[in-house]
């Protein structure tokens, strides 16, 4: 019911709205179709229909955020800080000049401001550079610490296991943290195991040992759930994924019980 009485929904057209829902936190994998500046309202439309206070894009272009967030701004009222991680320059993918073409990895869009903010490059990131992005905020009016990332593509597990375990010695010196971001894995995945010793996924039915490809709710076009909101200290109330025609990846947001 929460979900259904909250900001709205893509399908409804997304409402105009001054404020953001304060427990809530979001993924999405905005890219594929990639390019393209016409697609950034659409994208805007999707985020503002839950307003999640915090959110976490991967494959995103430093030029396609502005205008996402700008977008967030005018035309639904919602201010978003952002913060970006970029591991790569890159013209063809995000515009620019030759000589200066536009940055591509992570960014956090939050709706209370970000401080500690850390950028890390991953030492290997297979086929193409990866890494993760960190900053501490307030969810539901506790400071927590902010990650999201993209690890290697999907048929570089022994890659993405290296990932894991630079990743998981960073949340693990949190006592409260929030992983975000897509991980190119099933929930099974032997790489991702130092993760799930770390934090749990909002979705009940897809935390190993017991997790399979049938429990778990997709979260891509390709039937697989490949992006995840990790919590480590904070327990999940309601998640939703939602498929959406801007991305081959579903935006995947999580409200979170609130302290007493």
């Amino acid at each position: 019911m929460l979900l259904l009485l909250g900001p709205g929904t893509p399908s409804g057209g997304a409402p105009r709205t001054a404020e953001a829902v304060p427990d809530r936190v979001a993924t999405w994998n905005i890219c594929n179709p990639c390019g393209g500046s016409e697609l950034n309202y659409g994208r805007a439309t999707e985020i503002a229909a839950y307003a999640p206070q915090v959110i976490g894009l991967q494959e995103a272009c430093v030029r396609d955020v502005e205008q996402i967030r700008d977008h967030l701004e005018e035309s639904f009222g919602l201010v978003y800080r952002v913060e970006y991680g970029p591991v790569l320059r890159n013209w063809n993918r995000c515009g620019g000049l030759p000589w200066r073409p536009g940055g591509y990895g992570q960014a956090i869009l939050s709706a209370a401001p970000m401080t500690d903010r850390v950028s890390v490059e991953y030492p290997d990131g297979g086929s193409e550079d990866r890494g993760f992005l960190a900053v501490t905020t307030l969810v539901g009016g506790r400071s927590v610490r902010v990650f999201n990332t993209h690890l290697a593509e999907r048929r570089q597990a022994e890659v993405r296991a290296g990932q894991v375990r630079v990743l998981a010695a960073e949340v693990a010196r949190h006592d409260r943290a929030i992983v975000l971001g897509d991980f190119n894995a099933a929930p099974h995945a032997s790489e991702l195991t130092p993760m799930w010793s770390l934090a749990t996924d909002p979705d009940p039915g897809c935390r190993p040992p017991a997790a399979s490809a049938d429990a778990c709710t997709e979260t891509t076009d390709w039937n697989s759930k490949f992006d995840y909101v990790f919590l480590r200290g904070i327990t999940p109330r309601t998640h939703q994924v939602r498929p959406s025609p801007h991305s081959d990846h579903h935006l995947l947001h999580t409200d979170l019980n609130r302290p007493r």
